[in-house]
């Protein structure tokens, strides 16, 4: 039999007592390499955490899989492969479709029977149990810290963390050029453009060097960052709530303060908030900044809205030209209407997901009948066996050890009644997905600010602005359709697993 070998291991606190990859990947080829009835077709080695579903190689993994490219997965544990109850339904579907035949783990056996799923059900419920409960633990200990005075998580820049006594403490290097560019601030004379400038090119500032980052100039973002971060006033802000910390202060709460009028310019009439649509979502395709938007105004007195690149980076600017909002929404209107889909595909679609509904609910009642049927075989056997105890036609022994027996099974099978009569449907609202689809657009040319806003982040991500020109992904389950409808498209109708395809060809003219 065909089998992928998955190793997996995050970086987080979850995985701290977890083999590496590469120690995995040894075990696995120690324990399964000389199996003749193995035959690995490939190894999948990933670095990410599985709290959360979307990891890539774990998802190209399953497709594979279902497109019958092998038939079983080999993993250290059944916590290598899934964390969350989305991840772990996906490999218990595909056992039940038969796509997956057969699981093995280096740490404990599996069968691919209803006792092994069940049993492989509640091992993944315990892993998404164990990272709950971290969760709370690690948010506990974080409150608990704040509560005596201390930062949890990384250290701001200008401090560092001691690892011997928990706590926050002055970096020698870079403290006193934090205060420095408070002090410039404070002189009401640089702005903090001016400041980074000067850190940058004549004190020669540069990052810690961490495992992974630093040991680069200091960003404009970051100045900005740092002349208005509380922390280094002596607070630590958190959830919203304001602590008093007990490390050393750059600055005081009086000075923080005045730093904080100068950068807003006291006396001068601030601007009125304008609510753009697209900012904070659109990147520059050149420089890879975001794209913001400000009203011009031409010597006629007509007002205009524009989108261009933020131009902030520390160096040369950015060349790209600024595009008015007109066009901008041209482009995504028409992004939208390539969404639409033709109405007999909408037909075909939906068809399709009526039969497959009668089906699978045809199934449920079917297991639903079968369960309650056996439900009260064991009553029956109950109130027969104690019949027999009166009649003392069993002994005592006899009697608890088959009591026993039967109220475990009675258990197991009121269970899984239970997650029958609960379980979801398996098909997402599909017609509400085909509405969307074809009535974005037009609620996009209609709306308000806000409306386009949540239209485009609900069908639209990775938007880039370059030469005047925005691209745009659609997200998944949207897709672009072609502008003719005469070829045929593979449909998908999905299930309440969003990474599981039923797919069929259908023709629409």
């Amino acid at each position: 039999m065909k089998y992928f070998l998955y190793c997996r291991k995050s970086s987080e606190s979850e995985d701290r007592q977890v083999l590496s990859i590469e120690s995995q990947c040894s075990e696995l080829q120690r324990a399964f390499g000389n199996d003749p009835g193995i035959e690995v077709v490939d190894i999948y080695r990933e670095a990410a955490s599985a709290k959360a579903p979307g990891r890539t190689l774990f998802n190209v993994m399953l497709k594979r899989i279902a497109q019958g490219e092998a038939n079983g997965i080999v993993a250290w544990h059944p916590d290598r492969l899934a964390r969350n109850s989305i991840d772990g339904g996906q490999i218990i579907y595909l056992l039940d479709q038969g796509m997956l035949k057969d699981l093995k783990f280096a740490t404990q056996s599996f069968e691919n029977n209803p006792q092994g799923k069940f049993m492989l059900s509640i091992t993944f419920g315990y892993s998404k149990y164990y990272v709950d409960s971290l969760s709370e633990n690690v948010k506990r200990g974080n409150r608990a810290k704040i509560e005596r005075g201390w930062r949890p998580n990384q250290a701001p820049l200008g401090y560092r963390n001691d690892k011997e006594t928990k706590t926050i403490v002055k970096d020698p290097a870079h403290f006193p050029l934090i205060r420095n560019m408070f002090e410039l601030m404070l002189t009401g004379s640089y702005s903090p453009k001016q400041i980074a400038l000067i850190a940058r090119d004549e004190w020669g500032f540069r990052t810690p060097q961490r495992k992974r980052s630093g040991g680069v100039p200091l960003a404009m973002s970051s100045t900005y960052k740092i002349l208005t971060n509380p922390f280094y006033a002596g607070l630590i802000v958190w959830n919203g709530q304001t602590y008093p910390g007990k490390h050393e202060p750059v600055v005081s709460i009086v000075e923080f303060e005045r730093v904080q009028k100068v950068m807003g310019r006291p006396g001068r009439p601030r601007p009125q908030q304008q609510m753009f649509a697209f900012t904070g979502m659109i990147r520059c395709g050149v420089c890879g900044l975001m794209v913001t938007a400000e009203h011009k105004v031409n010597r006629f007195g007509s007002r205009y809205i524009y989108y261009h690149c933020t131009k902030r980076r520390l160096g040369p600017h950015c060349p790209q030209p600024s595009i008015e909002i007109k066009e901008l929404e041209l482009q995504i209107a028409q992004f939208l209407e390539g969404l639409t889909i033709p109405d007999r595909v909408h037909r075909a679609v939906i068809a399709q997901f009526n039969d497959l509904r009668g089906h699978w609910d045809t199934i449920e009642d079917a297991r639903k009948r079968s369960v309650e049927k056996a439900l009260r075989g064991i009553a029956t056997e109950l109130s027969e066996l104690t019949s027999l105890r009166l009649r003392n036609l069993l002994t005592d022994n006899e009697f608890l050890s088959k009591r026993q027996e039967l109220q475990q099974e009675e258990l197991r099978l009121t269970q899984q009644l239970n997650r029958t009569r609960t379980e979801a449907c398996r098909f997402e609202p599909i017609e509400d997905v085909i509405l969307f689809n074809n009535q974005a657009a037009s609620w996009f040319a209609h709306g308000d600010a806000q409306t386009k806003k949540l239209i485009v982040e609900t069908v639209g991500s990775n938007l880039t602005l370059k030469d005047k020109i925005l691209s745009i992904e659609a997200k998944k389950p949207f897709q672009r359709w072609p502008t003719t409808t005469s070829n045929s498209r593979l449909l998908r109708v999905r299930d309440s697993n969003p990474n599981t395809i039923l797919q069929r060809d259908v023709s629409y003219h």
